[in-house]
């Protein structure tokens, strides 16, 4: 065995790097202990409680709103049973499942399959101690071969190079591929510059998911890393997610989508909502088999792959379909709220109306296509509801729209949906009960409350009824990528049904308003209505800004 004079690094430091080379890249050893214990905050025992008062608040609201002597007129009050209804079993099931969060999936056989995931001898013999990209991964005695996928479809070169660098950093011996669906000379020479395998097809069919299977049929590795060219992956990816594989039933690890460009109100909102699902959620979902695979940041076994006949081409939402045809195989499923790689989050209206219309269309197809609660389905119970959670939760964009109605119902016509001699006080308790309470739940899980999550929540509503009729009838939507060059777009010409319906509040407004003019207490649907005057407003100008910029030629 050759001696270490020539080595910088100690042969103590060298065998703890090879237990845990995170550690070495953040300075602090301890630094990966912490990282690793990322789901603290998701089974903190105040959150629990908060959690178990917000259930309680949320059975009061259903019982108030139930109960017949409090029933107003039929139109407006079925409105708000609709929409409460969808709202209310909607976070029932989500409090349910954080609930379920304090499961680790890392065992014993996890732990020990780290501790052997290097060879030091090995390392040693290959004199490779000062490059962790060269250290050969192993499963108990066998060598894993590791591909590391970067999907790009027109992304800007400096954002793919960024990531290709990085992929190609990451620790333990892996290949790097850029399956490049832009078909661009320019990606292809940045792939060869910086040591990466460079894979371009002659046709875009199945759009993500067809890229990667046909990269399947050329990368031969056991496991296989996905990555949007917008994801930047950290040193530590494969360290912390193969030694997962050690179970042979486990089909893929995911971490979450961490996002670097909160910048703007859009970027904001979109990856605070984010925040909740990947911080507490997901880690929910470990307990049932039922966590999904969310497109990027993922690490997949190739032979789980090959068992459904590669990865799901027929839907845009290819990773929950993936996922799901997996867990109706028998496969594991393993989620580790770790941030193992950074991406950005859509930074315009144009962006995240196009992601969410991506994302709510495949959950709806889901819904009206598998419905994950039919006796066919080889799924056990949790992960039937699971799913079905999965598939409904857009309809939570919709219920606003419902409730958007309420008001000018009574404006116009004079119907309330709930009977006059109910005092305002009455309401406001066992409305806060419910909403009060999921305002605290906001605080505990994202710090604060973050009015960007209201604003976006309140107006996305166009965007999940298209959605929902397009996996209805079938229409085919064009792909869009987050993050792909090409001219702006004003965001008005996504915006329109927005646009409209901030003009009919705000007449309604001032109608409302003439009305009960001079009335001592304000009227109830007067307030309602001229609140979501306001937040659709506070939308408006944020379009407004963007279409400036636009028009301009900055950046929108």
């Amino acid at each position: 065995m050759p001696t270490l004079d020539t080595r910088s690094t100690p042969p103590r430091l060298l065998d703890a790097a090879l237990r845990d080379p995170s550690a070495t890249v953040h300075g602090d050893p301890r630094s990966a202990a912490r990282r690793r214990d990322a789901n603290a905050a998701a089974h903190s025992p105040s959150l629990m409680l908060v959690m178990m008062l917000a259930t309680l608040g949320a059975v009061a609201y259903a019982v108030f709103l139930l109960d017949p002597d409090h029933r107003g007129d039929w139109l407006p009050y079925s409105l708000v049973i609709v929409a409460e209804s969808i709202l209310l079993v909607l976070a029932l099931l989500a409090m349910w499942t954080v609930l379920s969060s304090g499961y680790d999936p890392r065992d014993f056989a996890y732990h020990q399959a780290r501790e052997r995931l290097f060879d030091a001898p090995q390392v040693l013999r290959d004199r490779v101690t000062d490059d962790p990209t060269r250290w050969q991964l192993y499963l108990g005695d066998r060598p894993v071969a590791v591909d590391v996928f970067v999907t790009t479809c027109g992304e800007d070169a400096d954002t793919i190079a960024h990531t290709v660098r990085a992929a190609v950093a990451v620790h333990g011996e892996h290949r790097t591929w850029v399956l490049d669906d832009g078909r661009s000379d320019e990606v292809r020479d940045l792939a060869a510059t910086l040591g990466a395998r460079y894979v371009r097809r002659l046709s875009s069919g199945g759009q993500k998911a067809g890229n990667v299977n046909h990269a399947l049929s050329l990368a031969k590795g056991d496991l296989f890393v996905i990555l949007d060219a917008d994801f930047m992956p950290r040193p530590e990816l494969l360290v912390e997610t193969v030694p997962f594989f050690v179970g042979d039933d486990v089909a893929f690890v995911q971490s979450p989508q961490t996002y670097g460009n909160m910048n703007s109100l859009i970027s904001r909102g979109a990856g605070y909502m984010q925040a909740v699902f990947y911080r507490f959620v997901q880690p929910g979902r470990n307990r049932f088999n039922a966590a999904f695979c969310v497109g990027t940041n993922v690490v997949f076994r190739r032979a789980a792959v090959d068992d459904i006949g590669g990865m799901h081409t027929d839907s845009k939402s290819e990773d929950v379909w993936t996922s799901l045809a997996l867990h109706e195989r028998g496969w594991r499923s393993v989620y580790i709220p770790q941030t193992l790689a950074v991406g950005d989050t859509p930074e315009t209206v144009v962006a995240y109306a196009k992601q969410q219309l991506r994302w709510a269309t495949g959950g709806f197809e889901i819904l009206l296509q598998h419905n994950p609660l039919s006796p066919r389905r080889n799924l056990t119970l949790d992960q039937r509801l699971q799913y079905f959670v999965t598939s409904t939760h857009y309809l939570s964009g919709i219920a606003p729209l419902l409730l958007l109605l309420v008001p000018p119902l009574q404006i116009y016509l004079g119907l309330a949906p709930m009977r006059l001699d109910v005092s305002v006080g009455t309401w406001a308790l066992y409305y806060l009960g419910f909403y009060g309470l999921q305002i605290a739940i906001a605080f505990f899980t994202l710090g604060s409350f973050r009015w960007e999550v209201l604003l976006l929540a309140a107006v996305s509503w166009p965007i999940y009824v298209k959605a929902f009729w397009n996996a209805l009838t079938g229409k085919q939507q064009a792909w869009a990528v987050t993050g792909r060059v090409g001219g702006a777009t004003s965001p008005f010409e996504v915006i329109v049904p927005q646009t409209l319906c901030f003009v009919f509040l705000l007449v309604t407004s001032a109608v409302g308003i003439w009305q009960y003019w001079g009335d001592l207490l304000p009227n109830l649907s007067v307030a309602w209505n001229v609140t979501n005057t306001l937040i659709l407003g506070g939308f408006l100008l944020t379009a407004v800004r963007e279409h400036r910029a636009v028009v301009t030629g900055g950046v929108a």
